[in-house]
């Protein structure tokens, strides 16, 4: 009986302890959560998806001057960020390689955006395509980037890529059910068929997995976005199942890509496009409605124009922008030179090409890559003001701060606008 008194005074004690315990933590909330003063708020950011939005720098580049001023285009701070950018006390601490991936289980979605922003995006999901073969980091900060559950995401790995860069991106598509591998990957040539493959693999996956996505997009590794998935879904409806791509008049300089065979020595003349339809110069990115892409697929006039397209030079600078233009293909324009569009005014993705730097857009402030500017900081105020979806090329080895401000940026704007909504 004593045995039993002693347990129950026992009881009753932890049962004290825990209301004590409970009434505290109570006390906590209401003192450090819930009172606004104690709280430093992010401007018009609800406290519901705060946690999803990065300091500025995250614990990386704490002592370069913040992302608004470097958007802003100030001078001073964009020089002390390119200082720390090419510090190797940053660069160690910032640059990451295949190996942190392979075995990064535990926080593989940390700062992913888990649930649909809002009930527009979630009725109108996206496809991508992701073509990549190097610079697993980089590949990271995108699908970080232009991640969201209702979308779809296939990732071609070029055959010839690392088997540590494989295993590093297969480690981050199991993250997510909606991210998976190419069924039929290629091996990925320059200027070649096996790029366009690439893409077209990925749409037949896309399209087969789901019936509800409703334009697809196609990316690769060292592409970025400059619009959340809010804008690009607005800007797309007000397409009105257009397709929004570079489809142009193919200059002179570029003729000999369609006329000669790219597998003879001798550059024999190839025969004349199936029905003698009319050849137009573009490239390889383009937003796409569904139809487009089941007509890829399944129109037997696109899959003779493919088979007649398969041993040409640089294939994807054409290929797209021709069926652009082919009577029937769903968000088709006419062949007229009334309907060309150039790539300053299509959405897909905006190049600067060392050329054009000066009266067409300003100069590069990072370096080149076969005449293409790798952006710097320097360039993202002026990429902001741009209506393209995206931007080629980033490179984190070469700039990191530009990735992560741009990444900040879109990130508290993707929060920000669905607050205000």
């Amino acid at each position: 009986m004593a045995l039993f008194t002693r347990l129950g005074h026992g009881r009753r004690f932890t049962n004290v302890i825990l209301r004590v315990i409970a009434i505290v933590a109570l006390l906590w909330t209401v003192v450090f959560v819930i009172s606004p003063t104690e709280i430093e708020w992010v401007p018009t950011l609800s406290w519901s998806n705060r946690w999803l939005a990065y300091k500025e720098y995250e614990g990386n580049v704490e002592d370069a001057c913040n992302c608004s001023s470097l958007l802003q285009g100030d001078i001073d701070c964009m020089e002390n960020a390119k200082l720390l950018s090419i510090s190797k006390d940053f660069r160690k601490k910032f640059l990451r390689k295949e190996d942190n991936y392979i075995n990064a289980t535990v926080n593989c979605r940390k700062k992913y955006t888990m649930f649909p922003l809002s009930k527009e995006e979630e009725d109108f999901p996206l496809a991508y395509s992701i073509v990549v073969h190097h610079k697993i980091q980089n590949f990271e900060h995108l699908l970080r980037a232009i991640y969201a559950p209702q979308n779809l995401y296939c990732v071609h790995v070029d055959k010839k890529a690392s088997l540590a860069f494989l295993e590093a991106v297969m480690s981050i598509t199991f993250c997510f059910p909606n991210v998976f591998m190419v069924s039929r990957p290629v091996d990925v040539v320059y200027a070649g068929w096996p790029r366009v493959q690439a893409d077209i693999n990925c749409m037949a996956d896309l399209f087969n997995v789901s019936t509800k996505w409703k334009y697809f997009i196609n990316l690769c590794g060292q592409d970025f976005p400059l619009k959340t998935n809010l804008e690009m879904v607005r800007s797309l409806k007000m397409l009105k199942g257009a397709n929004s791509m570079e489809t142009e008049k193919m200059a002179g300089g570029k003729r000999w890509r369609v006329e000669a065979a790219r597998e003879t020595a001798t550059g024999e003349k190839k025969a004349p496009t199936p029905f003698n339809l009319p050849v137009m110069s573009g490239n390889a990115y383009i937003l796409a409605s569904r139809g487009y892409v089941q007509s890829v697929l399944q129109d037997q006039r696109v899959q003779q124009l493919i088979e007649w397209a398969k041993d040409s030079y640089s294939p994807d600078e054409f290929l797209w922008a021709t069926i652009q233009r082919m009577p029937g293909v769903p968000g088709s324009s006419p062949p007229d030179a009334k309907y060309d569009l150039t790539d300053m005014n299509a959405r897909a993705r905006m190049v600067k090409w060392q050329w054009h730097e000066g009266p067409v857009y300003p100069m590069c402030s990072g370096h080149h890559v076969r005449s293409v500017c790798v952006y710097g900081i320097g360039d993202l105020q002026w990429l902001l003001e741009q209506h393209h979806f995206f931007a080629n090329k980033f490179d984190l080895a070469a700039d990191p701060i530009a990735i992560h401000c741009l990444e900040w940026y879109l990130r508290h704007k993707a929060l920000t606008d669905v607050d205000q909504w």
